[in-house]
């Protein structure tokens, strides 16, 4: 009795979801206003964008879908219509019509014009983003090479987690001697040039391409919607460094909210393992990453490493 009145509840709970959506999508065909000031999460995948964005998500000003977007991004520009080439949008992919859509889209499911986004593809897109968006906020979060190419690596060993983009992918994928075979995170320009890599250079190959493609696009973002934080500084003081961002998101950065930054690195978003400084020195990738560290230098140089 109890597992069947647990379904019904579920049912008749996702019913209302529905109901709430069709009411709030009604409304916005009635009075379509575009979205005001959203807020796009970037950065490499495995930097800490995920708790970024969850954290962001507390704010009761905003809206989440508190998931990642990636379906319904790539509904509207399918890889296939690009050769599969890459994940990356330009201004000119943008149009009236789309940001019609992903307006109501975001209103229908949050009720808000304001919200906040993320997924592993938005740091490819920032000047189609932009140029949907003109008043979006971009909150780019860094983090060091060594560890962020260590949770890449480990990323990559979890194929069931993050091998996101592999259906209908035109190439064979054998990474790490062929131990590997399904691509994993974002697709970047040049992907094919890395199917038989060694892990190690996969991931060097990611975080120096989603960076620089980032911090390119930044030249053409206004200084008041740039945000940029070091995730380090979530784990030296969290309280502090969220505060730094919702205040320039133009949030408020309550007694509530400073309780739950307080104890953030408590949730476990992804987290592999022990979240800490440097732990990329003393974990099995050392000798890896050692490697192609000089790889991604340029790039970590430009983003304050």
């Amino acid at each position: 009795m109890r597992e069947f009145l647990q379904k019904v509840s579920k049912t008749l709970a996702w019913h209302a979801r529905r109901l709430r959506r069709g009411i709030r999508g009604m409304r916005w065909a009635l009075a379509p206003q575009p979205a005001d000031r959203p807020i796009i999460v970037v950065g490499c995948s495995r930097a800490g964008t995920t708790l970024v964005y969850k954290t962001l998500s507390e704010s009761h000003e905003i809206g989440s879908l508190q998931r990642e977007t990636h379906d319904y991004w790539m509904a509207l520009h399918p890889l296939s219509q690009k050769q599969w080439d890459t994940h990356a949008l330009n201004a000119a992919d943008a149009s009236t019509a789309e940001r019609d859509a992903v307006s109501r889209y975001f209103h229908s499911w949050t009720g808000r014009r304001r919200w906040v986004d993320k997924n592993n593809q938005n740091g490819l897109g920032v000047p189609y983003l932009h140029a949907l968006f003109p008043d979006a906020v971009f909150v780019f979060v860094k983090r060091s090479p060594g560890d962020n190419l260590n949770s890449l690596i480990e990323g990559w060993r979890k194929p069931d987690e993050f091998a996101t983009w592999s259906n209908g992918l035109p190439a064979r994928v054998a990474v790490e001697n062929g131990t590997l075979t399904q691509w994993c995170f974002f697709l970047a320009e040049g992907w094919r040039d890395y199917v038989n890599a060694p892990v190690e250079d996969v991931a060097a190959f990611q975080y120096a391409a989603i960076n620089a493609a980032i911090l390119d696009a930044k030249t053409n973002i206004p200084a008041g919607q740039w945000i940029e934080v070091f995730y380090e500084d979530f784990l030296r003081d969290p309280a502090a460094a969220f505060r730094h961002v919702f205040e320039r998101c133009g949030l408020r950065f309550d007694d509530r909210l400073q309780a739950h930054c307080a104890n953030v690195l408590d949730i476990p978003y992804n987290a592999f393992s022990e979240i800490r400084l440097d732990k990329w020195k003393d974990g099995r990738n050392r000798d890896k990453i050692e490697r192609v560290l000089p790889k991604v230098a340029d790039v970590a140089a430009r983003m304050g490493y």
